[in-house]
């Protein structure tokens, strides 16, 4: 499945581009400042034991690897995959004190990595911002090893009504308050139009099925302005 806004040529890494240094701050604009919350439940729901391997894949500033390795006693490894140079080089900056964290370049459609590699993918407000989801899906399924656990944490479908309205309303005014906080208004508009395009909660488990994930799950969170999705290679 292509998606048609993140087609644009450089049109998704022109919008990192141009927030990464205030990619923590965005996070916290878009989600009311709740996403870290939503991180740490993403971790409760994967409980790695120690001395696991973890993909993290649109790793943004870090933040999903730091609160695996400390869930791991900083026994297990991490490679962060973004595919924009910025983003690593503020990820690389965050989490330097960690030996054992490797970073590399790639998109999530290609990742350039051996298959079987990985006993855990995570994917965090990352997903929607890709190409193709299908290509995406099949790629996470390759890396990991049997018996691996993909999760993904993504904006989705609001269920309640009510929740739904008060989200709708505050995210028209996000675009202005991103112009007077980094100056910038644009991404902030690209970043509300991709959710309002992204599929919905049922639509994801289907495409993980059909990329052969089993036992494929979802959990909302906040009422569904976020879903944490899992699923297993087996």
């Amino acid at each position: 499945m292509d998606q048609v806004l993140q087609q644009k040529k450089g049109l998704v890494k022109g919008v990192f581009n141009k927030v990464f240094k205030d990619y923590d701050l965005m996070n916290d604009l878009m989600s009311l400042g709740i996403h870290r919350i939503w991180k740490k439940n993403l971790i409760q729901m994967m409980n790695p034991s120690n001395k696991k391997r973890l993909i993290d894949v649109a790793c943004g500033t870090g933040d999903i690897a730091k609160l695996y390795l400390e869930a791991t006693d900083n026994t297990s490894t991490v490679l962060c995959v973004d595919s924009n140079i910025n983003m690593i080089n503020k990820c690389k900056e965050n989490l330097n004190k960690y030996k054992n964290i490797k970073w590399k370049v790639c998109n999530a459609e290609k990742l350039d990595v051996p298959d079987n590699s990985f006993d855990f993918y995570t994917i965090s407000f990352g997903l929607r911002n890709t190409k193709n989801i299908n290509k995406s899906l099949k790629e996470a399924h390759r890396v990991l090893k049997r018996g691996g656990r993909f999760l993904c944490l993504e904006f989705s479908k609001i269920e309640n009504d009510n929740l739904e309205i008060l989200y709708k309303k505050y995210s028209k005014i996000i675009p202005k308050i991103g112009e007077i906080v980094v100056g910038e208004k644009k991404p902030y508009e690209y970043l509300l139009k991709s959710i309002e395009n992204f599929i919905n909660q049922k639509q994801l488990v289907e495409k993980m099925e059909k990329n052969n994930f089993q036992n494929c799950k979802y959990r909302n969170l906040s009422g569904g302005i976020v879903a944490l999705h899992s699923g297993w290679k087996i």
